[in-house]
């Protein structure tokens, strides 16, 4: 009996995971709705940290001739850095800093853009780990991060995935004890979370 139970669950886990990869035209491409879609930002100093959002200008989903995720793109418009944590005049402010040369300067490189180089399933249904190149300014690093995707209603696919950035790899300077000695208190940890929210409409 109990070798009966473990094989049906083996089955019912091998359906679920096969409905959920073909549940998709084989070969579609899948385009990302960008107002329903963002990256939440999180970063650390020795004094505390600060979060927000910035927008995705636009993005996609691949999918392969078998009908599994393959694949895709997305571009951030780094001149919608929001700051969360704060309000008026601060906020303002750290929102202009973030944007100005001293970081990311949005002026002269308006879009960050991450292409999807491989996708490994991890054995579970809607699981993967994705691999991609990630451009920030001039610079171009792979990044490797843990990501999700689901159903939605509407026929939509919700993939999500958290990726940890060090900033120093994109020679973004200010306050980094990568760069600079005798910083103390006013350090800047290299390294900032970034939560991706793609909503893909089919």
């Amino acid at each position: 009996m109990k070798n009966s139970t473990s094989i049906m669950a083996i089955f019912a886990t091998v359906v679920a995971f096969v409905a959920f990869s073909f549940t998709l035209k084989p070969g579609s491409t899948l385009k990302v709705d960008t107002l329903n879609s963002n990256v939440q930002w999180t970063g650390y100093k020795v004094t505390g940290q600060h979060n927000g959002v910035v927008n995705i200008k636009s993005g996609a989903l691949l999918y392969d001739d078998k009908g599994f995720f393959s694949g895709g793109s997305f571009d951030i418009d780094m001149t919608s850095i929001k700051c969360l944590d704060l309000t008026g005049d601060m906020a303002g402010k750290l929102e202009g800093h973030l944007k100005s040369d001293d970081f990311f300067g949005s002026a002269t490189h308006p879009t960050a853009k991450f292409v999807i180089t491989k996708v490994i399933p991890r054995g579970k249904p809607g699981e993967y780990k994705v691999i991609g190149n990630l451009t920030i300014k001039t610079t171009t690093k792979e990044v490797k991060f843990d990501a999700n995707l689901a159903e939605a209603d509407g026929g939509k696919i919700i993939a999500t995935g958290d990726i940890k950035i060090d900033r120093s790899d994109f020679d973004v300077r200010y306050g980094s004890g990568s760069f600079f000695d005798g910083l103390g208190d006013k350090t800047i940890y290299d390294e900032f979370d970034l939560k991706v929210k793609l909503t893909a409409v089919r």
